[in-house]
Formats: structure tokens, sequence, C-alpha cells
């Protein structure tokens, strides 16, 4: 199958099995790497430094890491034999005190000094209070290691060629779709439309007779009155040998901007930059704008907004039932994940926020409307005015032929042999001549 080609002649990728199949690989790949490795290792530097033994406290006993995300205290005569040894902990090895356990291994009390599960770690200071405190990192974490998946993943499409890329192949789509859509809302055509959204480089390189046609007619269909009977000419504003990138970045789209709106030009700008990334995918930011500001927010930002208020909700119930003890201190896992899962959400509001458009301001939008609505009233009150005049003739016209077709009657009537057509052209031309006298006598 043949893939589908877009008003300006650009193949649209259609996603197809190999973009989702790819992506989906990727994804359960690095949740796993995340999962397993990477979140293990963030909890242990941002726990341990935390809730270790003080300086104070360092002088009465030892505090060593063992093989992996293991760290204990140990009595102080054996701290300098087991530190950079890298050896499993063991009962007779540590003294209770502090035990920070991130791995997946399972632990006995009675050969390793705690217990735990595989799936669960553990972590014991004086500071968390008397009962070690069990986290489970497939209910507290998984959500931070979804997020860290689908984000690098998203990043390594982006790179990708569109024919396998999913986010690339998306990219791409949204550049042609967004210039369909700068071309039914400016009415302009394909090929104008592709000269506006040219890259300023690929701009340059043309001359000034290749792009003056293109030019004249956006110029034209753009216009703007600057007196009353007298509108402005294309010629005054270029010519041969000036910088057509400066006159289109500048004073095309500020034609552009004053006669259809800022958001257009806005479309036109961003599927400029856009292109920038077709060529070069390492330009992430320059697609990633127009797919979030004229695709995800124009579409999803309600939908997002959603999310975040659910995750609110969420988060309030997990804590409410916290507060009830129905969920205990130490294990917290189930608010971990309440907490990373509002984090999720509200990042993703706040995303896409940041590439929602601006609304105009109010009163600028009435001023637009109210010069709108002036230029069609006065467009009216011309229609009105030519409508009237031809009213006028057409009046004018029908009376006259009116009387010349009552005169010609009234004659033949008035020649006739016939005495009773006599009477008759005589009594008409009577009431003619007595409404003629009580139109003069009113007046």
């Amino acid at each position: 199958m043949t893939p589908k080609k877009s008003t300006h002649g650009q193949q649209v990728n259609k996603i197809g099995l190999q973009h989702t199949m790819l992506f989906l690989g990727m994804v359960v790949v690095l949740f796993l790497f995340f999962q397993l490795t990477v979140i293990p290792n963030f909890f242990a530097q941002f726990v341990v430094p935390l809730f270790k033994p003080s300086d104070e406290k360092m002088d009465k006993i030892g505090f060593v890491q063992f093989s992996g995300t293991v760290y204990a205290s140990v009595p102080k005569d054996k701290e300098a034999l087991l530190t950079g040894k890298n050896v499993e902990i063991s009962k007779d090895l540590i003294n209770r005190e502090y035990i920070f356990d991130f791995s997946s291994k399972s632990r006995e009390l009675d050969v390793d000094g705690y217990s735990k599960k595989s799936n669960e770690w553990y972590v014991r200071a004086e500071a968390l209070g008397e009962n070690a405190i069990i986290l489970e990192p497939w209910i507290g974490a998984t959500i931070l290691a979804i997020d860290l998946s689908l984000l690098f993943s998203a990043l390594f499409s982006i790179l990708l060629p569109t024919r396998i890329g999913l986010v690339s192949a998306l990219f791409d789509r949204q550049i042609d779709e967004t210039k369909d859509k700068i071309r039914l809302q400016t009415g302009f055509s394909p090929g104008i439309v592709e000269l506006l959204t040219l890259p300023d480089d690929k701009l340059a390189e043309k001359e000034y007779a290749d792009v003056r046609s293109e030019f004249r007619t956006i110029f034209n269909r753009t216009f703007l009155e600057i007196s009353e009977n007298k509108l402005d000419r294309y010629e005054d504003y270029i010519t041969e040998g000036d910088d057509i990138v400066k006159f289109r970045n500048h004073f095309l789209y500020e034609r552009i901007k004053e006669f259809f709106s800022d958001f257009t030009v806005r479309q036109i700008t961003d599927t400029k930059n856009a292109l920038l990334w077709r060529r070069n995918h390492f330009k992430i930011f320059a697609g990633l704008r127009l797919y979030m500001s004229h695709h995800v927010t124009e579409k999803y930002q309600n939908f997002v907004t959603g999310l975040a208020y659910g995750g609110a909700a969420f988060l309030i119930v997990a804590v409410g039932i916290r507060g009830l003890k129905f969920i205990p201190a130490a294990k917290p896992s189930f608010i971990l994940l309440a907490i990373f899962l509002e984090f999720t959400m509200l990042s993703l509001l706040a995303y896409t926020l940041i590439y929602t458009q601006e609304e105009e301001r109010t009163d600028k939008m009435l001023k637009k409307m109210e010069d709108a609505n002036r230029s069609q009233l006065d467009a009216l009150r011309g229609q009105q005015s030519d409508i009237h005049q031809l009213a006028n003739a057409l009046v004018g016209q029908t009376a006259e032929i009116i009387k010349n077709r009552v005169e010609v009657a009234i004659e033949k009537y008035m020649t006739s042999d016939d005495k009773v057509q006599q009477v008759i052209a005589s009594e008409i031309a009577n009431k003619i001549i007595f409404g003629l006298r009580e139109t003069e006598n009113k007046k």
C-alpha cells in the first residue's frame, strides 16, 4: 500500500505496527532498567545521607556499604576491615542499629540479622523510630519508573527516522496537518503556504523573481486600507534587490497577523521551525513545540487537567486513609504511589500549559471585532446605496413605460369611431386631470 500524500505533495507517514512495537519495546526495556537498577540506587543515594549515623554517633560505631545497595552500621573495630570490601551482609557483621537495604534479595533474621522479602526495601534508623520502614518498590516506585521509561522512549523515538520512530512520525505528520490548517484558514494555495513556512536559509537561496508572484498574492489578499479612498501598493514596500527573508518575516507576517490573527502567524512560524527538525532530528524542541502547541494542547488540554484533578483526589484519599491508621506508618508504599502519581499529573499539566497559546487580551479582541464590524457596515452601506440607485432607475423606467402606454391607449380611444370607446377615453382623461389637480392642491 502506497503512503498517503498530503495536499503539499509530502508523503504522510501512517502509524504502523513497526512504530508501535518498537516504542512499546523501548518502554518495557527502559522500565525494567529504571525499576531494577536506577531507582534503587537513586533511593539509596537520597535516603542514606539523610538518616545515616551522625558524626557524633560515628565516633562510637562504624558505617559501611556492603554488596550492592546495602548499608549498615557495624562495630567500630570492624569498620576498617569491611570498608570497600563489597562483602555480603550477615548477622555477625552488623549491630542492627542502622540498616539500609535497597536490594532485591530476601533476608532471613537468623542469617542476615533482619528479615525482608525480595520485593521489599528495608530501612532502619534512629531518626525513623523503633520500627523499621518497609517499602515495596513495585507499588511505591512503579509510577516513577513508568514516567522515566516513557520520557526516554519518547526522546529516543524523536531521534529515530520517521519510518520507525513513533514520535518522529507524529511530529512529521503534524507538520503537514498544520500546513493544511494554514491553507484552510487563509485561503492561500499550497505553494504559497510552502513559501510562508519555508526555513529562512532555504528562502534566502531563492531569487526575488521566483517569489514575486506569491508575495504579491499574499500582499493583495491581506489588503489594509491606509486612507479612505487609497489602498497601499505592493511596489511601495519591496523592490528588486531587497532582502526577501526580512520582507517575509517582518512585513508579510505582520500583515497576516493584522488581517487574520496572531494564532495564524504562530502556526506559520512554528511550522517553519519544525521543518528544521525534519532536516535534523536533534533539534528536538523545534518539532516538540509544533506538536505540543498545535495538537496536544488543542485536543487534550481538558483531558490533562482532568487527570491532574483526579491525581489530587487520589492523593487526598490516600492521605485520609493514612490518617485513619489503615496504612501503617512502617509501610508507606501506597502513600508514595499517590505522591508520584500526583507529581506525574501535575508535571504533565505544567508542561501542557507551557505550550498553550496565550489568549488575546479582551480589549484587543473587542477592537478587532469592532473594526471588522465597521468594515462590514461600510460594505453594507455601499451595497444599500447601489441597490437604492438601481431601484430608482428601475422605478423611473417603469413609470415612463406606463405613461407612454396610457397616452397611446387614450389617443387610440379618442380617435376611435366607436362612440363607446370615445366616452371611455374621455372619462379616463377626466379622471387623470382630476387626480393631478388633487395632487397640486395637496402640495
